[in-house]
């Protein structure tokens, strides 16, 4: 990504590398350190510092290097339209990469990949991808990317949108970044939604508490509660017991996924429990959309051939930027 010009966020003016090569300079002063060979262009602590710790508490759990399984892996050929061939030699930025569990799929794919999270889970995403050719990865803020316009063949932007403070300011921002004929893939969560009260009221709790507190909550909840999950789970074809595991199911905060992915060990069943209640208990904002909302709003940006459908978290999208006429 060495092609790429990179800017000041906040004045818009290319930086230059400093001597010593550990720091990007802006003519106007601003510094942002390279710290870990991860440019940071944004504070430590912001309110995507949750999913920093988690991510990197759990590095590798969701990756399919991992697992084992292809789950990162369909999902992304799901959302891009059933085939990875779009990735080959495509410049791509992935907007909120986390620890890079679609990062991988798409360095395999053969995609040239700008990964981009506000969050520390750089990380973790450094950790995990920077072996493979064409990577390059910062912290920065989807909102103000260091880089100039439609630069991307292909943007990608999964399990982000309905975290930012202003989802449809963030689509704008984000079909900013397609180059003309390029694509822009992304998905949100939709009404509906499993915001259950136990969750509503332990997140209200966890929002008030230190990020280290909620995590360390987090994995005792899980602890306490995941016995009768895999009971219940087990239980669930004997008639008198399996009407309980519905009921459990409300009740409990912790996010299962014995039905959803049955194939994974089943230790790494109780990590992605914890990862993911950690994941919905304790994000800063929770938005929803529909798949007419999203559409809606990337035609005002522009975009055509927009396709929005219900699938996985909610609503998952494809659009274009026209050619330039």
């Amino acid at each position: 990504m060495e092609e790429l010009v990179f800017l000041c966020p906040e004045h818009r003016i290319p930086l230059d590398l400093s001597t010593s090569g550990n720091v990007y300079q802006c003519p106007d002063g601003c510094v942002f350190p390279i710290q870990g060979d991860i440019p940071r262009f944004v504070s430590k602590d912001n309110y995507a510092s949750p999913f920093g710790i988690q991510w990197n508490r759990f590095r590798e759990t969701q990756l399919d290097s991992y697992t084992g399984l292809a789950i990162s892996r369909e999902r992304l050929t799901r959302l891009c339209g059933g085939n990875l061939d779009v990735f080959h030699g495509a410049r791509v930025l992935e907007a909120g990469c986390g620890a890079g569990r679609f990062t991988e799929v798409m360095l395999q794919a053969g995609a040239r990949v700008f990964a981009a999270d506000i969050s520390s889970a750089v990380e973790a995403n450094y950790k995990n991808c920077h072996a493979y050719p064409d990577y390059f990865i910062c912290q920065a803020d989807i909102m103000e990317l260091p880089i100039l316009p439609e630069q991307f063949d292909i943007v990608v932007c999964v399990g982000v949108i309905q975290h930012t403070p202003d989802p449809e300011q963030t689509m704008r921002v984000l079909c900013s970044h397609v180059k003309p004929g390029g694509m822009l893939f992304l998905d949100h969560y939709t009404h509906g939604y499993a915001t259950t009260p136990v969750r509503r009221w332990l997140r209200s709790y966890l929002q008030k508490k230190p990020k280290e507190f909620s995590m360390e909550f987090v994995q005792i909840l899980c602890r306490t509660l995941w016995p009768w999950h895999k009971l219940l789970f087990q239980m669930k074809r004997v008639p008198v017991l399996r009407r309980f595991r519905p009921i459990l199911l409300f009740w409990s905060p912790l996010v299962d996924y014995h039905d959803a992915y049955p194939a994974l060990d089943k230790n790494l069943l109780f990590e992605w429990a914890v990862l993911d209640t950690h994941d919905t208990l304790t994000d800063f904002y929770k938005h929803f959309r529909s798949a007419k909302e999203i559409s809606h709003h990337l035609e005002a940006c522009g975009m055509t051939g927009i396709a929005a459908v219900y699938a996985g978290n909610g609503v998952e999208v494809s659009a274009r930027k026209p050619l330039v006429k």
